[in-house]
């Protein structure tokens, strides 16, 4: 498969995502075996502090770590999470949140995934949490 049918295939599945849209979410960057989503810290994914939400967090974390897997699968298959745990290190306070996924070790029953997600204020990048987690290759919807 070439660069760029990953990158259509990987784009159109991101696009299906509702959640994503919702949230204002972008995918910014897609390669084999990594994944870069960002979005705004919207009034609405706040929490009573003020900070981004920690579901937030886990929602582009856990997209990006998914979307990283998947470019390594072949057409015709999605994933789906099978488990995946955050680590919160720091309130998610900033203009935006970037999540980098990364696929460690992509298998034909699963793959281990990781992902960063970065909180940005005026180009600056902090480090606000970390996810490790497992992801379950399926069959891709024939309708989509």
């Amino acid at each position: 498969m070439q660069f760029t049918e990953m990158d259509a295939r990987i784009r159109a599945s991101f696009h299906r995502q509702t959640m994503m849209t919702t949230l204002g979410a972008e995918l910014v960057s897609v390669a084999p075996g990594r994944c870069e989503i960002a979005a705004p810290i919207l009034p609405g994914v706040r929490q009573q502090h003020g900070a981004g939400h920690a579901g937030l967090s886990f929602a582009l974390g856990d997209s990006a770590a998914g979307y990283a897997a998947l470019t390594l699968l072949s057409p015709g298959q999605e994933v789906m999470t099978a488990e995946i745990k955050i680590n919160l290190l720091s309130p998610a306070l900033g203009d935006r949140l970037i999540a980098r996924g990364e696929a460690i070790r992509s298998g034909r029953r699963l793959s281990v995934v990781r992902a960063e997600v970065f909180a940005e204020t005026g180009g600056i990048e902090k480090l606000i949490a970390l996810l490790q987690g497992t992801m379950v290759p399926v069959d891709a919807d024939p309708a989509a």
